[in-house]
């Protein structure tokens, strides 16, 4: 597991030009979505691979998407060829959860367990129903839990690197 300085978390992605004064488009994933400003410096990512980190952008809600302005860009072209680049930080950036809430990169990677011991896999990564949140944990077979705290999540152990759980492993 990366240590936290080096972890990254994925926020969101430029969608394309705005405008023809440099202005992005962007997709966010933060909750509300204008909180994606918030957290800088940005790690940008373009669809190549080449990574650079920019600090500064401002940003605003216009209709139905997110349009930034990005320090020293003010060039259609420039924003076009971003179109795809993603918006990553660092999960040292994030401030500590509160107690009984957790950031979903935290929990990737720790293995999981029943509350008998039995091995039930690693969590790969989580994803939101609209109901609850649900764990993927690959291990002999891929599972989906539903993370509800006490019900089905019992105890999660970082130091252990351990989540509990009260599931049926042939569930």
């Amino acid at each position: 597991m990366k240590k936290d300085s080096e972890r990254r978390i994925l926020l969101g992605r430029v969608t394309g030009a705005f405008g023809i004064r440099g202005e992005v488009k962007l997709e966010s994933w933060t909750e509300p979505r204008l909180a994606i400003f918030n957290y800088q410096p940005w790690i940008l990512r373009t669809p190549a691979g080449q990574e650079s980190e920019i600090s500064g952008v401002r940003g605003r809600e216009a209709s139905k998407t997110l349009v930034a302005t990005f320090p020293g860009v003010d060039d259609r072209n420039v924003v076009e060829a971003m179109r795809g680049t993603e918006i990553h930080i660092a999960r040292s950036a994030l401030p500590p959860p509160k107690p009984d809430e957790y950031y979903w990169v935290d929990l990737e990677g720790l293995d999981v367990q029943t509350v008998d011991g039995v091995k039930l896999g690693r969590v790969s990564h989580l994803f939101d129903t609209g109901a609850n949140d649900v764990l993927v944990v690959r291990g002999d077979r891929e599972r989906m839990l539903p993370f509800v705290l006490d019900d089905v999540v019992k105890s999660i152990d970082f130091d252990a690197n351990l989540i509990v759980v009260d599931w049926d492993p042939e569930f």
